[in-house]
């Protein structure tokens, strides 16, 4: 269990309090109307706390508070733990950038393309240029998630019983890759980005390549050796009654409602798909640990997963020719804005914070997850901020936007 999150005085960080204020009293409001259950908010400034609040129910029905300790799904805030994992592999010379992910997954050298033709009977194509894991950490694979609802491919995805939510039960990682190897790409790879299973495929490549299986790899290099000790692919016996629930918008309401059993379902065992994708579960402070190792360029009290000038090429836009995901994206969902902003490998990153038309730092490295988690890194200002609560979609309300602009109005040195 954490210990409550220490903070200074947030005047000695260059924060002024009474502005600081302004962010606790504008999200209130989503709890006091019902859109969100309950939330917690940290940020940070050279690594130490100016503000740290929660707000609301973990659980509505119970009337059980948000509280310090209590734990959420991470989702796809999973991503940026895998892709380090990656790249901690990557620095032990276990791969390299451009090699084809088939010298590692066999089935995805026999993967076509999707070209034309219906869900039912799809004109396929074989790639031209072979996927490597570069394309999967920057996700210009061609893969997508069947939740898309935009392509013949996202339709197909379904029609295999591979939905985000729900995997088919008793198969394990290396057979959904199989699975997701065996149907076509949206694209050609490196011809454009998608938001797509590409993070789990490199679960995978972690798995080959380790000899460990992914949550092995993850507790072992990452998360013991940061101390946090609250985050796991499954619920832990001690977290069970601190895990927040749940909830989606009520269609007539618009006021958060509990969703179906099967989405609100946790494992409190050792899942069969372990998701490198939006697997884990944890709380505020331990991913605080996470985004604070990542501001001092892959260090934290003494230990280092990676090194600097790795952790500022994952960091830098790695998208062709410099563009936005404007310019490169495809018109999908994603847990980033578009406008201004680029990927690195596991990570949006801020271009051009006006082409955003949100108040931030050039540079500034960040990702979401589907229950409206948040998180973002800005090695310009040193700040850090963590924003978790439980309500999917994460497009539902513009949660990121506005914590943003509320952090950054209140930074006056």
């Amino acid at each position: 269990m954490n210990a409550p999150i220490v903070q200074i005085d947030p005047g000695e960080a260059g924060f002024d309090p009474q502005r600081l204020e302004r962010i606790d009293r504008h999200f209130e409001k989503y709890v006091d109307d019902g859109r969100l259950p309950g939330w917690q908010i940290v940020v940070s400034r050279g690594g130490e706390v100016v503000h740290s609040s929660t707000y609301g129910n973990r659980d509505i029905e119970s009337g059980a508070p948000w509280e310090h300790d209590t734990v959420a799904r991470m989702y796809s805030m999973t991503k940026p733990v895998t892709s380090v994992a990656a790249m901690m592999l990557y620095e032990e010379g276990a791969f390299q950038l451009k090699d084809p992910v088939a010298d590692y997954i066999p089935a995805f050298a026999d993967t076509e393309v999707f070209r034309g033709g219906s869900i039912l009977k799809p004109v396929t194509e074989p790639q031209i240029e072979p996927m490597r894991v570069w394309h999967l950490l920057t996700h210009t694979s061609g893969l997508t998630y069947g939740f898309h609802n935009s392509h013949a491919v996202d339709a197909i995805y379904r029609g295999s019983g591979l939905d985000e939510f729900d995997y088919p039960p008793g198969l394990d990682l290396e057979q959904i890759c199989d699975r997701w190897a065996a149907l076509p790409l949206v694209f050609q790879p490196g011809t454009s980005w998608n938001y797509s299973v590409a993070t789990d495929v490199v679960g995978r490549l972690v798995e080959v390549v380790s000899g460990m299986p992914l949550d092995e790899f993850v507790r072992t290099r990452i998360t013991e050796p940061l101390k946090m000790s609250e985050t796991e692919f499954w619920v832990q016996p001690d977290q069970v009654d601190r895990l927040a629930s749940l909830y989606v918008p009520s269609p007539k309401t618009g006021q958060a409602a509990v969703p179906p059993a099967a989405m609100g379902a946790v494992p409190t065992n050792r899942p069969d798909m372990i998701s490198g994708g939006g697997g884990l579960y944890g709380t505020a402070a331990d991913y605080l640990r996470f985004a604070h190792m990542l501001l001092n360029r892959g260090e934290l009290d003494g230990t280092r997963l990676l090194s600097p000038r790795t952790v500022d090429f994952m960091t830098e836009n790695h998208l062709p020719g410099n563009v936005d995901l404007e310019a490169f994206g495809q018109s999908t969902f994603a847990e980033t804005s578009f406008d201004g902003v680029g990927f690195g490998l596991g990570f949006s990153v801020m271009m051009d914070p006006i082409a955003n038309g949100v108040l931030s730092s050039p540079g500034e490295f960040a990702w979401g997850g589907a229950a409206s988690t948040a998180f973002w890194v800005d090695p310009l200002e040193e700040i850090v901020a963590v924003f978790l609560t439980q309500l999917l979609p994460s497009s539902t309300h513009p949660i990121r936007p506005q914590l943003k602009q509320l952090v950054y109005q209140s930074l006056v040195d």
